[in-house]
């Protein structure tokens, strides 16, 4: 049964955040394993993954593990105290509000569960998901040199408006005789409707977490370099959905039809996941066994790490 504890940051103390911590096994390492939430998901979705883990460390020992609630998302009631003023509550604050907000918590966790004073003496290894994949890789690039490890699983499209990912059938220079066999116009734009209804930047969250100028923190998928410690990058995994499971998934979500999904959704998504792949640290940009993660940017239903070797690829790279 996993303990859930609450801590006030001493940025924001008039509020507190829900967190997990499971100390390590087998190892003294300064180390920590960051799992971090995809956009309306709670940090119970990690607790099978993180019961896994313990019942079968690796042998040279499980770091210490954390996960978290942002403000206004699963055990975490409280708001967001910078956004008591706001005009619209599911606007709140944007990408770069949490990421600083997740730097103060790992600097009070580390110090009160690990006795280390200065973060910046433990290896971070980040674990996420969907929009976790933007606030991680904009902690890396907010706090160079901090973060050895990036596992990422199917990260929201950072710089896409989602919409862009089907032809435009209202553009000038749309040519109907070019869409591929079985695509319809009704289809495109009906896709392209349902994009912008529920998934462009424009949205809200209930959390209050703004996407709307995240293509501005994260205009490329291939840039800037991330630096980790010691002056070169972190080690970076990406692991996509499984092309087939998500074609009929996301139908079942009333978005596009499979022949849709095939065509254009995923093609772009692998070639997006590619991109994130660090150029001299990168393992390259994998397929999950299942929709899994893949589908954690859409509906969240059940989270689960492809393999215990992923979070021991780039812990194991860095700290032998």
């Amino acid at each position: 049964m996993t303990d859930y504890e609450f801590i006030p940051l001493a940025t924001k103390p008039s509020a507190k955040l829900c967190y997990s911590f499971h100390p390590p096994i087998g190892t003294t390492k300064p180390v920590l394993i960051v799992f971090v939430n995809g956009l309306g998901m709670p940090q119970t979705s990690w607790e099978s993954v993180i019961a896994r883990l313990r019942e079968r460390p690796p042998s040279a020992g499980l770091p210490a593990m954390l996960t978290y609630d942002r403000y206004g998302l699963g055990q975490t009631t409280d708001r967001d105290p910078a956004d008591a003023d706001v005009a619209d509550p599911m606007r709140g604050h944007d990408c770069l509000a949490v990421v600083r907000d997740l730097r103060q918590l790992l600097i009070q966790i580390t110090f009160e569960k690990q006795g280390i004073s200065d973060i910046d003496h433990v290896q971070l290894v980040f674990v996420c998901n969907s929009i976790g994949g933007a606030l991680t890789r904009l902690y890396a690039q907010e706090y160079p040199g901090t973060v050895s490890g990036l596992l990422r699983l199917d990260s929201v499209l950072a710089n896409s408006d989602f919409v862009s990912i089907y032809p435009d059938p209202d553009a000038p220079d749309f040519d109907a005789s070019t869409l591929p066999a079985g695509v319809t116009i009704d289809a495109i734009r009906e896709a392209r409707a349902y994009m912008q209804r529920v998934f462009h930047p424009v949205n809200g969250s209930k959390e209050g977490l703004s996407r709307r100028n995240l293509c501005q923190l994260l205009p490329a998928n291939d840039g800037p370099q991330l630096q980790g410690p010691g002056g070169r990058g972190p080690w970076v995994t990406v692991v996509g959905h499984e092309f087939v499971t998500f074609e009929g998934e996301f139908e079942g979500m009333g978005g596009a039809p499979p022949l849709l999904t095939r065509l254009y959704m995923n093609p772009y998504w692998h070639c997006f996941n590619e991109g994130l792949t660090d150029k001299d640290n990168g393992t390259g940009a994998e397929q999950g066994s299942t929709a899994g993660p893949g589908v954690r940017p859409f509906r969240p239903k059940r989270q689960s790490l492809p393999t215990l070797h992923q979070i021991r690829v780039p812990a194991h790279r860095h700290y032998g």
